[in-house]
């Protein structure tokens, strides 16, 4: 037998990383899991004992197929383990969804905001939401993050500019999640993020971003237009979370007005609202904004001028925006959230090309843009975020 010399902390810190590997899709079997941790076959086997003991993978020894060399037991999630509660607030309502590891979101549900929407309200209502659907299901739930539609300064997780839900600069965002949380009784370690920098993560451990070393989120699912940045797995936040507002580069100085006070900017050329406006439609506030945008869509897709002219608009301005930014980021590959992947189908030549021909890097090597591949991007990175403590260290979460 292979003579195990990992200690038990080396032990107890590669839990993690290996739990990652599964949780991602990266180590499917055992002999793949020992490989990118470096340890031994033993220590492996140990990892993955206690992983299965904590209910969070399912180790199967059945081959796996061929005859040549030991066969490698497979790994997958447990899908009776411990699940988290993703949240997610934006112009038009907000939704909750319990998430098991590997990305996997147990039926979103949708709710409108309250009125008024103030913070207080709005972080109540999500809260008590969260706490009917945990108390519904028999599964163990470890951590509630939440996506908001707003840049979060940290470490104090203040909201900076919540400009599409009217809340005042400042709002103690945190504060109030932590707060609702312990009055509701929930018991669980709570977490909040900009949704854009959410669903950029999701996407690249569990999407259209996979593999990419660089990868640039551009999106807009109701109103306003947000962006991350991921480097070799990391988000790029800046030195206090507010990096890659993309959001306000200028992509017309004689545009529409934006909340910011500027004009022009990518957030009011490139929304699901600057698509109503650009087709001479009034938006109607009983609907939501983006399935009033995909009519438009829609409507381009079967032919009509005024609506294919309102889409090319609109796709000119997210690729000046686009290339602005891949000309400082330099990414390798670019996704696009729910309403601009849906921009980029209905003309999937006309937005690379403004791309290429606007941006440096573009002219010498086409970056593929490519729609994102989540249903729930941002509801997806927040459950990321939840996982986030067992991640770091299964059994502090975990144990008894």
């Amino acid at each position: 037998m292979q003579p195990n010399h990992t200690s038990p902390d080396r032990g107890r810190a590669a839990l993690g990383p290996a739990l990652a590997l599964v949780h991602t899709g990266a180590a499917p079997t055992r002999s793949v899991l020992t490989g990118a941790l470096g340890v031994t076959r033993a220590t492996a086997g140990a990892i993955t004992g206690e992983l299965q003991a904590l209910r969070l993978i399912t180790v199967d020894a059945r081959p796996t197929g061929g005859t040549r060399g030991r066969p490698s037991h497979r790994l997958a999630v447990d899908p009776a383990g411990p699940v988290v509660l993703a949240a997610q607030i934006h112009a038009d309502g907000f939704s909750v969804a319990l998430a098991t590891l590997g990305g996997v979101l147990d039926r979103p549900e949708d709710f409108p905001l309250p009125s008024p929407a103030t913070p207080e309200r709005v972080v109540r209502a999500v809260v008590a939401e969260a706490a009917r659907r945990i108390a519904a299901d028999p599964r163990r739930c470890v951590g509630l993050g939440l996506a908001v539609p707003t840049p979060v300064a940290l470490p104090e997780r203040i909201a900076v500019a919540a400009m599409y839900l009217d809340w005042p600069s400042g709002t103690p965002v945190g504060d109030l999640l932590v707060q609702q949380a312990a009055a509701a009784g929930l018991g669980i370690p709570v977490d909040l993020a900009n949704d854009a920098n959410l669903a950029a993560l999701a996407e690249h451990r569990h999407g259209a971003g996979r593999d990419a070393r660089h990868l640039l989120y551009v999106t807009s699912g109701h109103a306003g237009v947000g962006g991350a940045l991921v480097v070799d797995g990391r988000l790029h936040t800046g030195s206090a979370g507010l990096a890659l507002e993309v959001g306000q580069v200028t992509v017309d100085p004689d545009g529409r007005r934006c909340p910011c006070g500027n004009r022009g900017c990518l957030d009011v050329e490139a929304d699901p609202p600057a698509l109503l406006a650009a087709a001479g439609r009034e938006p109607d506030p009983a609907r939501p904004l983006l399935e009033q945008a995909e009519e438009v869509l829609a409507e381009a897709a079967a032919g009509r001028p005024r609506a294919r002219s309102a889409v090319e608009h609109v796709a000119d301005r997210l690729g000046l925006g686009i290339a602005a930014v891949i000309n400082i980021l330099n990414p390798d590959r670019v996704v696009l959230g729910t309403f601009h992947g849906d921009l980029l189908a209905a003309v999937p030549e006309r937005l690379p090309r403004v791309v290429a021909e606007r941006s440096y890097w573009g002219r010498s090597g086409r970056v593929p843009i490519v729609p994102a591949a989540l249903d729930r991007s941002e509801l997806a990175g927040a459950a990321e975020l939840a996982w986030t403590p067992v991640l770091a260290d299964p059994l502090a979460v975990l144990s008894p």
